[in-house]
């Protein structure tokens, strides 16, 4: 094995012997921490041994000259523990004022700062300490180096260790660690002291506690013994010399206990009492519960009282402590001592303590006391409120315990209880004593309470007390001398502030009643009271009872009676029945009826102990609104009737009734009110005469409005139930009437299927056999429609009165025959005959009426004699007008299509004229040139259509008269041949010779001023005619021609004087011109533009306003200002002649007397403005 190189070697042994020094230093460290733990537990109670033994263990493990331990009390040092020469020197050598803790030296500036201060070496201090004045003295003493380390309780300094050297050799850092760790053990040692010595005078103050509670608790209801205890535990545990107990009684002052001294003192000292509270001094002091103590009893600011006693007793100190209760002074404990000074404050709370308990005594057999005085009353009260609860309808049994029991828990002689009734006082109870003083008791009531004093105060409410009757008047005084007894105690029964009774109690000798007897006297007359008012109480319990279980079968009836109501709300007699014999029972009556109205009398509706011939004899006599019976008196009235006995009623006669019924005598009558008014009555009789209770009269008004109920539920329930039913049957005709209207608009040209319609949806409505339609033909009806089985056996038929339809028709009003074979068929003879032919006996007919008009009829056959209601025919006539507007819608139809066929003529030569006005217009120009070629030509034109019509008409008779001639076949034909040549050429020749005239007259259109008639004309339908003209003439030129037309007519336009054809011309043409802009815009727009013409006219008064407007391409301003002129267009060639607008404003302003203007935005719109007079003055009526 190699050897380690010798420094190696050396380095190692430096190594182990500094471990080793190092572990004999913690050894020997932890050695003295052990020893300090030692002497701390072994002096647990004794801090000062436990100081003293750190601070030696200190001195020798830090190799110390000297160490000082400082324990701070207050700005001065309580206590310092020097061990070694250094310290004994310096603490010698150093004056008090240079040791203190404000001074500047270690000690003290370790506590201020608590901090650690080192000084290594004393011959080379710290500048900032260097001026301290204690440091020449401890470098005087042999200190070289010092270390000062504070002790700390909750981390503040409460003193101060410090260590002095004789050697300079600075403290190393684990030094100065473990002189940190003994100053907190020294700390530690002090608080453990502290606490140790604290317990243990807690554990003495406990343990006298204890043993004065145990005393209070063997003895509750004596404080005496307690006294004594707390006396002698006071005087222990405080240290002193004597102890007293004193009790405040009053004005005085009463010694309860104490601890002996001598004879001689404890002689003087009981003499000494009970002394008033003045003439003690010492209770001024403590009376406002403040703890008093004299140090020195024989200091000049003592009282010469507590000098004295001092002197008497041997004591020098003396301690005094209130007991105070509530905060008032009840007595008071004082501690002696027999040489001077202060009580520690411990020992002061210690006897404050005591002086707590010995309140607690006395408040303990106070109370203990009281206690068993309540318990003793409440045991009382519980007999007494056993007898209130045994007796609750009887209050005299509790009366009787009262007297009793007061008269013994107030130690009585005798007790009564009286009772004051209307201002009498009446005996109720009393405790016996000989029987001839109880009679003379007994005798002398009842009195007036006015006649009694005592009464008299009672009254009042207050107690009264009676010290000796002696003083008495001689009633009161004979009383009291009969009965045995000098004194008198009354408390009064007081109620609501009112006196209703009073308790009184004797005794044999004279003087007063103690406040608790008084107090006592209270509560039984509290009791008292009670009982009355719980017999009361109970009484009234017993009368709600009553009336809640009267209320309860009352509820239980109208309960019953609504279930009724309920289950049978459409069957009035069981409500009824139910509810007039639930009356009678729940009211103790021996009968009842109810009456209700039908229509405008009274009759009985519902019985209950009626016999069978009362009910016999009134059940067909109405009941009237007289004072002769009681309903029909509460009918009359419309109120309630109560008779107690109707042989005392003068009014009331209903004598057979009232034999049959049994001889009711007490009777009441209640109206059955709807809305206020009476629809009936309830009636209740008793044979007996008892009139009914107010309770039962309101049940019976109850019962009457849930009679008015239940006939309201039933009205109200038929009401619903024919409504129903007329809905039913207005839905059905409804629906027969849509169904026939459906028909009437898919058939606008045939009126067969709608007839037929009709005449199914009236025989099956109207619950007939047979329904028909005939139509007026001339002076005949015609057959038209029919269906059901009875049998049509004419086609056509005269129209006369003489049958039913006939008489419908010539009347114009509907004929309702309910038997034709009965006298009432008389009337009709030849519907008499007809209906012995088909078996018909009942005829419903009503005429077809347009414009009041009869056109027809309509009529109903039953086989069976069954009248028909007034809603079928209410119904028929429906089907009648239905049959009216079906027929009238047929000829409106072919009146519309013949006006379109025309209006397509007119159209057709509309637009030839226009053709030819086109022309026309280009040669204007030509003026009356014009117009004399047309009146030439106008001639030959006449002549030529006038001859080519004749010739068509003689080429007809002339092939007639060769159709007479015998003709070969082949001649026959070329001859037909021929002729019918010559009459299509000859109809050509007419054509064109009427398409020439309509030039000619095309040609004098402009210059002529007007042609056609003047006349009023309607402004609204002018101009739907022309926007309809417009249209459909642009449609049949362009199929795919399309516009929006909107109207707005003002309907107070009305009627002007016009030349119409003219107007329409001028209208026309507006028209056309804005279909044509609108069309342009279109083709320049594409398919996002809706083309709309809008013509409006406005009433405004003696002018009428017409407006055409259209969105169309509008006009440009250069072309407005031209546009009136003639032949200016800017239309292509062809499409206009630009005489239109010309001629149109000479038609508005020259023949009319109105303007035309323009509003126009060229790429939006175009407007034209017509006002026209509603009147002109022209000179002729005709002008052409």
């Amino acid at each position: 094995m190699t050897a380690l190189p010798k420094d190696v070697v050396d380095d190692l042994r430096q190594e182990n012997a500094r471990l080793q020094a190092e572990l004999r230093a913690a050894r020997e460290q932890q050695a003295a921490s052990a020893e300090i733990l030692r002497a701390i537990a072994s002096t647990s109670g004794d801090a000062e041994r436990s100081l003293q033994q750190i601070v030696e263990i200190t001195a020798r493990l830090f190799g110390a000259s000297g160490v000082t331990l400082n324990i701070a009390g207050g700005d001065e040092w309580a206590r310092m523990i020097r061990v070694g020469a250094v310290s004994q020197r310096v603490g010698s050598e150093l004056s008090a004022a240079q040791l203190r803790i404000g001074a500047r030296n270690l000690p003290s500036t370790v506590f201020r700062e608590n901090r650690q201060i080192h000084i290594p070496d004393m011959d080379n201090i710290d500048p900032a300490i260097a001026d301290w004045p204690t440091l020449p003295h401890a470098r005087a003493a042999g200190a070289r180096a010092m270390a000062g380390t504070p002790l700390r309780r909750d981390g503040k300094a409460i003193g101060a260790l410090v260590v002095h050297r004789d050697r300079p050799k600075p403290f190393t850092a684990e030094e100065l660690t473990l002189l940190q760790s003994f100053a907190d053990q020294a700390a530690i040692a002090i608080e453990n002291a502290r606490l140790f010595n604290e317990t243990r005078e807690a554990l003495e103050r406990q343990t006298a506690t204890s043993d004065i509670l145990k005393v209070i608790a063997s003895s509750p209801s004596d404080v005496q013994p307690v006294f004594a205890a707390i006396a002698k535990s006071a005087k222990r545990l405080l240290g002193g010399f004597s102890t007293t107990v004193l009790r405040f009684t009053g004005d005085e002052l009463h010694l309860v206990a104490y601890t002996p001294t001598d004879p001689a003192a404890d002689a003087a000292l009981k003499k000494s009492f009970p002394r008033s509270l003045a003439e003690f001094p010492t209770f001024a002091l403590v009376r406002d519960g403040q703890t008093v103590q004299f140090a020195d009893t024989e200091a000049e600011n003592v009282p010469a009282a507590n000098r004295d006693l001092g002197r008497l007793r041997g004591f020098r100190s003396v301690l005094f402590t209130p007991l105070m209760n509530r905060g008032t002074p009840v007595g008071m404990i004082s501690v002696t001592r027999a040489e001077p000074g202060a009580f520690v404050p411990h020992h002061v709370q210690l006897l404050q303590t005591f002086a707590d308990q010995a309140v607690i005594a006395i408040e303990n057999v106070r109370l203990f006391n009281e206690t068993r005085e309540a318990l003793e009353r409440q045991t009382a009260t519980a007999d007494i409120l056993k007898v209130i609860a045994s007796s609750p309808s009887d209050v005299q049994p509790v009366f009787e315990a009262i007297a009793t029991n007061s008269n013994r828990l107030i130690g009585g002689f005798s007790s009564t209880v009286f009772r004051f009734i209307d201002g009498i006082a009446y005996l109720k109870a009393f405790t016996p004593t000989t029987p001839e003083a109880d009679e003379v008791l007994k005798s002398t009531f009842p009195l007036p309470v006015a006649d009694f004093p005592p009464f008299r105060v009672a009254q009042a409410g207050e107690v009264t007390q009676i010290p000796d009757t002696e003083t008495l008047p001689d009633a009161i005084l004979n009383i009291s001398r009969a009965r045995g007894f000098r004194s008198m105690l009354f408390a009064p029964l007081m109620n609501e502030g009112a006196s209703i009774g009073i308790i009184g109690v004797t005794r044999v000798l004279p003087g007063n009643f103690a406040d608790r007897h008084v107090q006592l006297l209270r509560t039984f007359a509290d009791q008292a009271v009670i009982a009355i008012e719980n017999v009361r109480l109970f009484e009234e319990v017993q009368a709600k009872t009553r009336d809640l279980t009267e209320s309860l079968q009352q509820q239980t009836a109208t309960a019953d009676v609504l279930k009724v109501i309920s289950r049978s709300a459409f069957d009035l007699q069981t409500v009824l029945d139910t509810l007039v014999e639930s009356a009678a029972r729940l009211c103790e009556a021996d009968m009842a009826a109810i009456t209700r109205q039908k229509g405008d009398e009274y009759f009985r509706a519902g019985s209950y102990g009626f016999s069978p011939q009362f009910m016999n004899y009134v059940k067909d006599i109405p009941v009237k609104a007289e004072r002769a019976t009681i309903i029909g008196r509460t009918l009359l009235e419309g109120k309630v009737t109560h008779v107690p006995d109707v042989h005392s009623d003068p009014d009331y006669s209903f004598s057979e009734g009232q034999r049959l019924s049994g001889d009711p005598r007490t009777i009441l009558g209640v109206p059955l009110l709807r809305e206020g008014k009476p629809v009936g009555a309830l009636a209740l009789l008793r044979r007996a005469v008892r009139p009914f209770t107010d309770r039962q009269i309101e049940l019976v008004k109850t019962f009457a409005d849930q009679a008015v109920i239940a006939i309201e539920n039933v009205r109200l329930f038929d009401e619903v139930q024919a409504k129903t039913r007329d809905l039913t049957e207005a839905l059905t005709y409804q629906t027969g009437s849509s169904n026939i209207l459906s028909v009437i608009a898919s058939s606008p040209t045939d009126v067969g299927p709608v007839l037929k319609a009709i005449v199914e949806s009236a025989c099956q409505l109207c619950e007939a056999d047979d329904a028909l339609v005939t139509l007026k033909d001339g002076d005949d009806l015609r057959f038209q429609a029919q269906h059901g089985s009875i049998p049509v056996v004419w086609e056509r038929t005269p129209i006369n009165r003489q049958w039913p339809s006939g008489r419908a028709v010539v009347d114009r009003t509907p004929v309702h025959v309910r038997d034709l074979l009965s006298t009432e068929g008389e009337e009709f003879p030849e519907g008499q005959e007809y209906a012995r032919r088909t078996n018909v006996r009942t005829v419903l007919s009503v005429p077809l009426l347009r414009e009041n008009e009869s056109i027809g009829s309509i009529a109903l056959r039953r086989t069976e004699v069954q009248p028909f209601s007034e809603k079928q025919i209410a119904l028929l006539q429906t089907f009648a007008d239905q049959a009216v507007i079906a027929i009238g819608n047929v000829r409106l139809f072919e009146q519309v299509q013949e006006r379109t066929r025309e209006l397509s003529r007119s159209l057709q030569e509309l637009r030839t004229a226009q053709d030819r006005l086109v022309q026309t217009e280009k040669l204007a120009s030509l003026g009356q040139l014009t117009a004399g070629i047309a009146h030439e030509i106008k001639n030959p034109l006449n002549f030529v259509n006038n001859f080519s019509a004749l010739s068509a008409e003689l080429t007809d008779e002339l092939n007639d008269v060769l159709k007479q001639a015998s003709l070969a076949d082949k001649v026959r034909e070329e001859v037909d041949e021929l002729t019918g040549l010559l009459k299509d050429n000859l109809q050509k020749v007419v054509q064109h010779g009427k398409r020439a005239d309509s030039i000619v007259k095309n040609m004098l259109l402009h210059s002529r001023e007007g042609s056609g008639d003047h006349r009023p004309a309607d402004i609204n339908a002018l101009i739907d005619e022309s926007l309809n003209l417009a249209y459909h003439g642009a449609r049949a030129e362009k199929p795919q021609f399309n516009v929006t037309l909107e109207r707005h007519f003002d309907p107070n336009a009305g009627l002007i004087e016009v030349f119409p054809q003219e107007i329409t011309r001028v209208f026309l043409n507006l028209i056309s011109n804005g279909f044509y802009a609108v069309t342009k815009r279109k083709a320049e727009s594409g398919t996002g533009f809706e083309p709309t013409v809008i013509a409006c006219t406005k009433d405004r008064g003696e002018h009428v306003e017409i407006r055409i407007r259209d969105n169309g391409t509008g006009i440009p301003v250069h072309v407005k200002e031209k546009m009136f002129n003639p032949f200016f267009t800017t239309k292509p060639a062809g499409e206009g002649t630009g005489l239109g607008l010309s001629m149109s404003h000479d038609i508005i302003v020259k023949q009319h007397g109105g303007t035309i203007e323009v509003v126009t935005e060229p790429g939006q719109f175009t407007e034209f403005t017509v006002i026209l007079p509603r009147t002109n003055n022209f000179s002729n009526k005709s002008r052409g």
